[in-house]
């Protein structure tokens, strides 16, 4: 059973910070591309920044310089630390993965199979 738990979601002011958490069971996570998605009401999912297993990420233009993701293979977590938070950032974040079967453009190009339940970040203006 893939599981997927998301955790740090909350309410922040403009210019906040906030850090989200993931953790995977083991088998998720060995050899699988990351990342995290935002969906905000009314608009499409959007993918915010993804990870390999060879640490190897891609950042949407609109967080570049201000969200680092990351991996901690210790504890099978995989973070999105968020600083400078905008009211443009609020929106429901997603933790998600997939296999890396080929390398990274598996992680680039190819849907993600495994979704976790989904963190609210709200930003105040």
């Amino acid at each position: 059973q893939v599981q997927l738990v998301e955790s740090g979601g909350g309410s922040v002011q403009a210019g906040g910070s906030l850090r989200l958490s993931c953790t995977a069971s083991r088998d998720t996570y060995s050899t699988a591309c990351m990342g995290w998605f935002r969906q905000a009401p009314g608009k499409e999912r959007e993918r915010v920044a993804i990870a390999d297993d060879f640490g190897l990420t891609k950042y949407a233009d609109s967080v570049k310089f201000r969200f680092t993701i990351s991996r901690d293979n210790t504890k099978n977590t995989l973070y999105l630390q968020m600083n400078d938070l905008k009211p443009e950032d609020t929106a429901m974040y997603y933790c998600a993965a997939r296999p890396q079967e080929i390398g990274w453009s598996t992680c680039v190009n190819n849907e993600y199979i495994h979704w976790g339940q989904g963190t609210q970040v709200t930003v105040s203006s």
